[in-house]
């Protein structure tokens, strides 16, 4: 590891131009590659206090050993050099979109005499129809095998249609009708073309007319008895619906359209992207990235609403490198093809527009620099390109199921990381280590705190065994009277549901699992066999930094608990905070350890945040009749349920309150002048 300040420019010496820089490590490797329209300005933040940057912006100064710099004439240019360095150097530290897999297509060979459709993956080729993309390989096999029974076109290689062809009769598909055999002549050149343009033609968009014809031939067929055909007919329909429900029209006006969502937390985003063509969704495609350099800003993702800073950065690369390297792929698509048939049919050609760069790019939100982007990419296709955010009608609501679709991209990330065997036994051995316990901690323990402002205060308790949640031995507590020691309010609840917690830690080893239910009424037993907790755990973890980890650790010092391990996971770098120690604990950024921490820290903000809404919807649906002395919720519901509504109970008279049963007068009394209790007046000052 390098000492930043080794190779720390001298001041002064850095130019204030937009450029591009490159940091490299002791071998001269390039490990990172960034551009900025102020280099001075963005070099400077990499030598600021290295705990002050993001983890893996840490690791990064933290290994290289130089960093030298190119000064460029534009933005725009900058733009460009950083796409082109990226791709030669592949520097480590940069956020990369690996896309070296072609997406799955339906092709149709209309070239050939007799043509063919089949799936293909490849380079894109002249003489032939491409239909896609598609997010799997089974969506485009059960389109033709659909579509073959209305349209049987030729599906069979060049090899089976020449070897039924010398055998003089047909293969399967020809004699159960999903192919039209014009290897043995069951129908001519010509015929067999007027097919194949109806399939073309019905993948392109153009499917009413069919729809209409074979459900007016069904009806028809029906009329007159001929039920055999009837049935085929409607298997026939059935196959095209079955078709048109996976190409279903998201956006009427015909778009051709890329939207494209991020979703992302301190260490990791993932993106989205849909292809929709002539208004339809063609393919999606989806990648869970590590952010790194100008892609990395702190935030905390569990905050309600909160919004990732970085996202323009993230945007912004997505864009320049995505698109940069489909024009390439497709340059090289066609030079290949060229070159394969010895002729440049596009010598004299005009500049073509690029096809896999739409005329809309509908994105979440506009990247860092959106101007120069708009440019790039408008060079990158050859004409303009409209980059814009959807704020109302179909688009939006589309871009929100893109945006759903990358939490869920990333949720479901988590999800594998924990959940696989190997990885969360390399994940407790490394707590082991990292925190130097005895043994690997089987039973975790993470409380966090909810509330606003102040008010609904509420804590979570997570129980994990073997890396997986327990769910069964949840607790909810509600937050009692601040402490009143002159911390702050998190403080002070992280050392009330820890005294709560561990109150009864001694007796609580040694418990059977059959004894009675917790005692404390203000605990929300998540469990369902009503059990006390029947061990305790090894590992305790409070959601915060060194403030709560030390009024945990008090909490400990006075029950006596010595053999719980605590820490504290602070949600800004991901620092580990253990009591006692002035400087945290820095887990590599990429281990198990540190990914089950933060899936056990963010159940545990879960679990907390959605009883603090239960609590807060609840006292915001109070009645006017819990005030009352002596009403409690089975009388309320008797009253409600006798007069229909709180309001007509207002209008009774004492007499009408007292004839519903188990009310007597006085009891009646006091609910007449609880509804019906005025506010004193205002007491009117001098002056007044």
């Amino acid at each position: 590891m390098a000492d930043p300040t080794t190779y720390r420019p001298a001041p002064g010496s850095i130019p204030t131009e937009p450029g591009v820089y490159k940091f490299r490590d002791e071998h001269r490797r390039v490990i990172y590659v960034g551009k900025a329209k102020n280099l001075r300005a963005r070099l400077s933040s990499y030598f600021q206090d290295i705990t002050q940057l993001h983890p893996r912006t840490r690791q990064m100064v933290l290994n290289a050993a130089s960093v030298e710099w190119t000064v460029v004439a534009s933005e725009v240019e900058a733009l460009q050099l950083e796409y082109t360095w990226i791709k030669r150097f592949d520097p480590k530290f940069n956020v990369m979109y690996r896309d070296d897999k072609t997406y799955p297509l339906l092709a149709v060979s209309t070239g050939e005499v007799y043509p063919r459709a089949f799936f293909y993956r490849g380079p894109k080729r002249t003489g032939v129809r491409y239909f896609g993309p598609y997010a799997h390989a089974w969506a485009v096999r059960q389109t033709i095998d659909s579509l073959i029974r209305i349209y049987p076109v030729r599906t069979c290689s060049k090899g089976v249609f020449n070897r039924h062809q010398a055998l003089g009769r047909p293969c399967l598909l020809g004699y159960i009708d999903k192919c039209s055999a014009p290897c043995v002549g069951r129908v001519s050149a010509e015929e067999h073309r007027e097919i194949v343009d109806g399939f073309v033609s019905f993948m392109n968009g153009n499917t009413d007319r069919v729809v209409r014809e074979l459900t007016a031939q069904m009806q028809e067929a029906s009329e007159n008895l001929e039920f055999e055909r009837a049935a085929t007919l409607r298997d026939d329909l059935a196959a095209i619906n079955k078709v048109l429900e996976q190409q279903t029209v998201v956006l009427g006006d015909g778009t051709d359209a890329d939207l494209i969502a991020f979703a992302s937390d301190e260490l990791e985003a993932a993106v989205q992207i849909f292809h929709v063509r002539a208004g339809r969704i063609r393919g999606q495609r989806g990648w869970v990235v590590e952010k790194a350099g100008d892609q990395a800003a702190p935030f905390d993702g569990n905050e309600e609403g909160a919004t990732d800073p970085a996202l323009p950065a993230l945007m912004q690369n997505f864009l320049i490198q995505f698109y940069s390297d489909a024009v390439e792929r497709e340059s090289i698509e066609v030079r290949e093809d060229i070159e394969r048939r010895g002729v440049d049919q596009f010598s004299h050609a005009p500049e073509r527009e690029v096809a896999v760069i739409p005329r809309e790019i509908l994105v979440q939100t506009m990247p860092a620099e959106a101007e120069e982007v708009g440019i790039l990419l408008a060079e990158l296709k050859g004409s303009g390109v409209d980059l814009r955010v959807p704020q109302r009608g179909d688009k939006r609501s589309l871009m929100e199921t893109v945006e759903r679709n990358a939490r869920e991209a990333l949720h479901q990330h988590k999800l594998r990381r924990v959940g696989d065997l190997t990885a969360r036994s390399a994940a407790l051995q490394q707590l082991q280590e990292a925190l130097g316990l005895d043994q690997a901690p089987l039973r975790i323990e993470c409380t966090d705190i909810s509330h606003i402002q102040g008010t609904d205060v509420v804590a979570s308790l997570v129980v994990f065994e073997d890396g997986l949640p327990k769910k069964n031995a949840y607790r909810r507590y509600r937050i009692k009277e601040a402490a009143g020691d002159g911390r702050s309010d998190d403080v002070g609840s992280i050392a009330e549901v820890t005294r709560r917690r561990f109150k009864r830690h001694n007796q609580d080893k040694l418990a059977n699992p059959d004894d009675s239910m917790f005692e404390d009424e203000d605990v929300e037993v998540e469990s369902t066999d009503n059990r006390r907790f029947a061990y305790p755990p090894q590992l305790y973890i409070v959601d915060g930094g060194a403030p709560q980890v030390a009024a945990a650790q008090e909490v400990f010092d006075e029950l006596g608990v010595v053999d719980v391990a605590l820490v504290g996971l602070a949600k800004r770098l991901e620092e580990v905070w253990v009591p006692g120690d002035d400087e945290p604990v820095i887990l590599p950024r990429n281990s198990q350890a540190l990914y089950l921490l933060q899936q056990i820290r963010d159940e545990a903000h879960r679990f907390a945040i959605t009883y603090h809404r239960q609590q807060r919807s609840q006292r915001m649906r109070r009645s006017a009749l819990d005030d009352i002395a002596g009403v409690g919720p089975a009388r309320r519901k008797d009253l409600v349920k006798h007069f229909g509504s709180v309001k007509k109970l207002r209008e009774a008279t004492v007499a009408e309150i007292a004839a519903v049963k188990g009310f007597g007068p006085a009891t009646a009394q006091k609910v007449y002048d609880g509804l019906h209790a005025q506010p004193s007046p205002p007491t009117e000052g001098p002056g007044q």
